[in-house]
């Protein structure tokens, strides 16, 4: 890339308890960015609303909304209006039965850049997204736009190696994780800082390993269970940017709204990667076994 440094943002947020309250909260938040300069905002995972995936029901899918749709309608037009690259995250309707957990790109313009269906779905205590989204079919593309081309994942595919793999190898400028995360209120403190530091230890081993800064947004606040039955989920922030070593810098607290604003060098990866060439050194005729399950 040409530019030197981009100067972005990372919309960390609670649920306000309506999608129309969110997305007003939304448009604050980009109004505010671009006020100061921001030229791309990264939202954070499904932000129109609560984090619906604690149970399993037939009447959430009333969420879903096509593409485009209401929701990429209204943020489009403020991409457009404030000049800003948005990376959004909506609950997608693609047809009759058929759903996406899908982060949506636009490039200063009401018109849709390009989108990412999320590839590994979970299904895990307080986490039944096997019950909601298919499976993403878009592969692992970057998405171009006027800042570069970016790597777009969401949430889970953040413990996969290979998805920020296959986004730097098809040329991703930055890797991008729209996210959803938090702790079982009832885990000890011990087991809360594990599975954090888990969380910010994985992304920025993406970071290094394929020499791109990375921006990770999640949620925060604490979500119950509505059929009472789990411990709700206490979302832990944390949201961050990394540089291609690794390194932080910026990074959201753990429990409050935050709009974190922070310049990246986009010469960096240049220079990481002429030091640390990992992409020469691969091995490739050696990987064939990565395709399998298991090697049994």
């Amino acid at each position: 890339m040409s530019r030197k440094t981009l100067k972005v943002a990372l919309l960390q947020e609670t649920d306000r308890g309506s999608r129309d309250a969110n997305l007003d909260a939304i448009e604050q938040a980009l109004r505010d960015a671009a006020g100061a300069g921001v030229e791309l905002v990264l939202l954070q995972e499904l932000h129109n609303g609560p984090y619906f995936c604690q149970h399993e029901s037939v009447d959430l899918f009333d969420l879903a909304e096509t593409i485009p749709g209401p929701s990429t309608e209204r943020l489009g037009k403020l991409a457009e209006e404030l000049k800003l690259v948005v990376v959004a995250s909506i609950f997608e309707k693609r047809a009759t039965g058929l759903y996406h957990n899908t982060a949506v790109v636009f490039d200063r313009s009401a018109v849709i850049a390009g989108k990412y269906r999320k590839m590994h779905i979970p299904d895990d205590p307080a986490f039944y997204e096997k019950f909601y989204f298919t499976p993403g079919d878009l592969g692992f593309d970057p998405i171009q736009t006027s800042v570069g081309k970016l790597g777009v994942l969401v949430c889970w595919d953040q413990w996969y190696p290979e998805a920020a793999r296959l986004m730097a190898l098809a040329g991703a400028d930055i890797l991008f994780y729209p996210t959803a995360i938090g702790w079982d209120p009832k885990d000890s403190d011990e087991e809360k800082a594990r599975q954090r530091e888990a969380w910010i230890t994985v992304q920025r081993g993406h970071a290094v390993a394929n020499g791109l800064p990375l921006l990770s947004c999640n949620r925060t606040g604490y979500e119950a269970d509505p059929t009472s039955v789990g411990n709700g989920i206490q979302f832990w922030g944390s949201s961050f940017v990394a540089g291609p070593q690794g390194e932080f810098l910026a990074q959201a607290g753990t429990d409050g709204r935050e709009l974190l604003i922070v310049d990246v060098d986009m010469e960096r990866s240049e220079h990481v990667r002429r030091i640390w060439p990992f992409l020469r050194d691969r091995r490739i005729d050696a990987y064939a076994d990565l395709t399998k399950r298991f090697r049994d």
